[in-house]
């Protein structure tokens, strides 16, 4: 990260609860992302982490945030009482996305959701209670979970999934039937469901990164098209 940017630790209230988070902020961002990791994960995932440096470095804003608090997560630890609660963990996001419209030096951004597993039903559930939500990619995501919502996302939505991950690209393919947005599926060549094979993360945050710069920045692409 540059000595441009600005990263905060922050805390961010839900309901009775209040979340922890990183926020980065870019010199001149672009667009802002909030990201929704998966079940027994947390904001410390270096794998969202490594996506949001490249997301970053696209001069895009990030909030890597816990969804549980320090408590709820040792209660799901060892009952996964939450981890599967798609709609509370929706309420949570809408909560995040709310606290980010109203701080200063983001207020003015196009948001999207960047969420994984389990967190991406969470992140199509969210979007699709809040219509201004500009985008959303999901990576290894479980769309199938925010069920009825699907119908409702209104956000342009990329589906990521590895090819060797051949369950969940069944589901994301039925959740894609199910979505009038305009949604997007890429199949990442001889990855699994986490990624971890060499370079498959890289494309997807290279993947990610193209979305959200077309989505939350789309005056600016324009521009470079001309």
């Amino acid at each position: 990260m540059s000595e441009r940017d600005q990263l905060q630790s922050v805390r961010i209230p839900a309901a009775q609860a209040t979340l922890e988070g990183d926020l980065s902020i870019p010199a001149q961002a672009r667009g802002a992302v909030l990201f929704a990791h998966g079940s027994g994960s947390s904001r410390h995932s270096p794998r969202n982490q490594h996506v949001a440096e490249v997301l970053q470095q696209a001069g895009l804003a990030t909030l890597l945030m816990d969804l549980l608090t320090p408590a709820e997560e040792s209660v799901d630890e060892f009952t996964a009482v939450h981890r599967f609660d798609i709609p509370f963990l929706a309420r949570r996001l809408v909560a995040a996305t709310e606290w980010l419209a109203q701080q200063p030096q983001t207020k003015s951004l196009r948001i999207g959701y960047f969420g994984a597993s389990t967190g991406a039903a969470a992140a199509l559930v969210a979007a699709a209670e809040r219509p201004e939500i500009a985008a959303v990619v999901s990576r290894g995501g479980r769309p199938d979970l925010a069920g009825a919502a699907l119908a409702r996302v209104q956000a342009p939505t990329l589906l990521i999934v590895g090819g060797d991950d051949t369950p969940v690209i069944g589901m994301n393919e039925d959740a894609q039937r199910q979505m009038r947005a305009p949604v997007q599926i890429e199949i990442v060549p001889g990855a699994s469901h986490l990624f971890e094979e060499p370079g498959t993360l890289e494309r997807v945050a290279e993947l990610a990164r193209s979305w959200f710069l077309r989505y939350l920045a789309p005056q600016e692409q324009a521009r470079k098209a001309g």
